[in-house]
């Protein structure tokens, strides 16, 4: 069980302790970290509290968190969309709306389901909950996905993902009137100082270097072909909206008043990489989306 110790400074002084909890880490839900006080894991000054405590300024926090439980991920028989498949790799179009890997409250509908009754062979390195998954896409972004078969196909993958030798091209509308043709955001990305559930552009940030390309303009959007060279949480939300085009329907980073599009209108329309056993390039392009077809069709009205 490891420990972490957090001392209370002003910004969070009159906060409720499972609300400074949940944000102190991303990856911690409020109703998980209610069920650690509740369960004793979290003390205050030596001292068990309820969820509902106020912390006081330089409370000191002592927070015991439990070794997770590997879930049992169940196969689910589902009409996947593959476009490629072999013994080492899967490559697979991801409809918007699906997420991609389980996590703790949400064990089922996902891709990794979905694989699991497809194919009985994937790698294991991931773990249990996260079987052949070299590289994920957000829930309501739609588009190509490669997934390893094995460890060794994994490693290679991987690899190519941290060499940035894979080729991955993605379509997006974005507001506002880009007037330039073609652009290169490099600005590093990290978890927002201001909002622990998203990112942002930060000094301490991890490298992050995003190209993009107009395609098309239309009256108050434009619609951008973006290639990646780095791969970071939520990336192109990310840098669109620091260069001052979000993404059109994006709830997180775009504006409220926006496209009624259900998430963002973003797909991972292009993928390229080598072979894990033979080395060949292989690329696969995934035409747009229906609904994302009939957006630019409504915005060039």
């Amino acid at each position: 069980m490891n420990k972490m110790e957090q001392i209370i400074l002003e910004d969070h002084a009159g906060d409720r302790i499972d609300k400074v909890l949940a944000k102190l880490n991303s990856e911690w839900s409020r109703t998980q970290v209610q069920q650690w006080i509740k369960d004793g894991h979290v003390l205050v000054n030596g001292q068990k509290v309820k969820s509902n405590y106020k912390c006081m300024l330089n409370d000191h926090l002592l927070i015991e968190i439990p070794e997770p439980e590997e879930l049992d991920v169940i196969a689910e028989e589902m009409n996947l969309e593959i476009y490629y498949e072999d013994q080492d790799v899967l490559v697979v179009n991801k409809p918007k709306g699906m997420v991609v890997h389980p996590a703790a409250g949400h064990v089922s509908g996902t891709l990794v389901n979905g694989l699991m009754a497809h194919c009985k062979d994937l790698s294991g390195i991931n773990g249990v909950m996260r079987p052949g998954i070299v590289h994920r896409i957000d829930k309501d972004t739609s588009g190509l996905l490669m997934v390893a078969k094995n460890d060794v196909a994994h490693e290679s993958l991987v690899d190519q993902l941290v060499k940035k030798t894979v080729t991955r091209k993605y379509k997006a509308i974005v507001h506002g009137i880009i007037s330039h043709d073609y652009g290169t955001i490099d600005a590093p990305i990290g978890r927002d100082t201001k909002d622990r559930q998203s990112m942002a552009v930060v000094d301490n940030g991890k490298n992050a270097v995003t190209h993009f390309q107009v395609i098309e303009r239309f009256k108050d959007f434009t619609l951008v072909e973006c290639q990646l060279e780095t791969g970071r949480t939520h990336q192109i939300r990310v840098h669109m909206k620091y260069i001052g085009y979000p993404l059109a329907g994006d709830p997180k980073y775009g504006p409220r008043k926006t496209i009624d599009f259900n998430g963002q209108v973003l797909h991972a329309g292009l993928l390229g990489f080598d072979h894990p056993r033979t080395g060949e390039y292989m690329e696969f392009e995934a035409p747009l989306p229906q609904d994302f077809e009939k957006l630019i069709t409504i915005l060039r009205k």
